[in-house]
């Protein structure tokens, strides 16, 4: 049996998966890309020897990077979706008929190219009329349209290599002006068990540029720590409360778990004093 060992190079422990059938193996500009098939997971995609999604549990990470945020903006119309060149944050962006156009920004087409062909139910919405695909640095999109969108949400991959711009305070102070006066934005940043510091870092990196930061969780098996930790920088919204009714159709998503992932606030404050002993 073929074993995929994922080389993290941020986590402590190492995943191992054994491998069905290669799918595909390649190589862009930027990156490694491969997707192989595993008998439990089904289909999955790695980027640079690190897994990025699975069909089986994906929906658990774009559900909770999208519709946090989405559901805190009381009418979102308007929404960037920098990285997620799978399309699966795309996807679940569609699912509120309010949301009248979707800029969707990819530094990496064939990592689209790749998602259409062997992940046709996670990028079923890229061909949405709704939905304007830009191939470029998604550092440099925000920089073109201030003050014109609703949400920001980053879908990145780890905070290593070239995707390291999209986590530098240059960058949260290009999304803050993009964004409407109601506007919010929100990025994963690592796991809570093995990146507690990087977690604060940019925790302390929005507050110099938001005037409200927010952190929330999700647990997803699949990435190292499991114990998934999202970013929320806002304009003026507290994101903790859904301003909306959930009426889209979710696997895990709903509004008790939306209020129920935020951290609780003297945790919260512990976690940013660095009174946490692990």
């Amino acid at each position: 049996m073929i074993r995929f060992f994922e080389r993290d190079p941020y986590s402590p422990v190492e995943h191992v998966y054994e491998v069905e059938k290669v799918l595909y193996k390649g190589k862009s500009r930027f990156q490694e890309i491969m997707v192989i098939e595993n008998a439990f997971f089904g289909k999955v995609l790695i980027l640079d020897g690190i897994l990025q999604l699975t069909e089986r549990d994906e929906f658990f990470y774009h559900e909770m990077l999208t519709h946090v945020v989405l559901h805190a903006h009381p009418d979102p119309k308007r929404v960037v979706v920098i990285g997620g060149g799978d399309g699966g944050a795309v996807r679940e962006v569609l699912k509120h008929t309010c949301v009248e156009k979707v800029y969707f920004v990819e530094i990496d087409e064939e990592v689209i190219n790749v998602s259409r062909r062997f992940f046709p139910s996670v990028s079923c919405g890229l061909d949405d009329p709704r939905v304007e695909t830009r191939i470029m640095d998604g550092a440099e999109f925000v920089k073109r349209i201030p003050g014109k969108a609703d949400v920001v949400i980053v879908d990145s991959t780890d905070i290593v290599g070239f995707a390291r711009t999209l986590f530098s305070s240059d960058f949260f102070d290009s999304v803050r002006r993009a964004l409407t006066d109601t506007g919010l934005f929100v990025t994963h940043t690592e796991s809570l068990h093995f990146h507690k510091d990087l977690v604060i870092e940019l925790q302390g990196k929005l507050r110099g540029v938001f005037p409200v930061v927010d952190l929330y969780t999700v647990p997803i098996a699949t990435y190292p720590g499991n114990w998934w930790a999202f970013a929320v920088g806002s304009q003026s919204l507290c994101p903790r409360e859904p301003r909306r009714p959930v009426q889209i159709s979710t696997r895990y998503y709903d509004d008790e778990i939306h209020r129920q992932a935020f951290l609780t606030r003297r945790f919260y404050r512990r976690l940013l004093n660095k009174e946490l002993p692990w």
